[in-house]
């Protein structure tokens, strides 16, 4: 049986964005299917769930940024650009691949 309550997405981290996220690359997420609000996940619900149930270094200002992601950090959805699916307002489905690439780096 289906649970409608949680979504399987897997996230992925690279670019050093993997180093808040306790090393590693890839997760696989049973996310709530809806935010504090009721409506369906996106992605701007999806950043804060990271923040608050997965991200374990308390340096969230390296991954966001009033309350979005960070200038310099790539979001592909489905290796899509996550401007061509309404960025933050991209609806979360069953299955995605979420791909967050620091374009940023230091030297």
């Amino acid at each position: 049986m289906k649970n409608d309550d949680t979504i399987p997405i897997t996230v992925e981290f690279s670019g050093g964005l993997e180093m808040l996220f306790s090393n590693d690359r890839k997760h696989s997420l049973s996310m709530p299917a809806k935010d504090e609000d009721g409506t369906l996940s996106n992605i701007a619900y999806l950043v804060r769930y990271l923040c608050d149930s997965v991200m374990k270094d308390p340096r969230k200002d390296l991954f966001v940024l009033d309350g979005t992601v960070r200038p310099g950090i790539l979001v592909l959805i489905n290796e899509a650009d996550w401007e061509l699916e309404g960025e933050d307002k991209y609806e979360i489905k069953n299955g995605d691949n979420i791909l967050f690439v620091s374009t940023l780096h230091g030297g």
